[in-house]
């Protein structure tokens, strides 16, 4: 089964509480030109994963989702367990949803 927006949400909370409210802030802090909301952002990185082929959730356990700003951007990397080996792994950075 693919990983939905509430996946993606529960890691980026279970990474912490800055984790979200770096989503909550990149989306506030722009207004009166807001940008994504955090759904809309895990919503986008849980679809991002799942074609990126980390979305057999049978395979991978999703650890944690890490949001940094940069400037008008976010900044997000997904650490992950390979059921299969152990192995962790990390996402290359994606910076996007400005």
């Amino acid at each position: 089964m693919p990983w939905s927006r509430e996946d993606l949400r529960a890691s980026f909370e279970q990474a912490g509480d800055e984790q979200w409210q770096a989503l909550v802030r990149h989306h506030e802090d722009a207004y009166p030109n807001p940008k994504p909301t955090p759904g809309t952002v895990c919503r986008g990185e849980a679809d991002r994963l799942n074609e990126a082929g980390f979305g057999d959730t049978a395979r991978y356990e999703l650890l944690g989702s890490y949001a940094e700003r940069v400037g008008p951007r976010l900044r997000l990397v997904h650490r992950l367990r390979d059921r299969q080996s152990g192995q962790i792994i990390e996402t290359e950075p994606f910076e996007g949803y400005d």
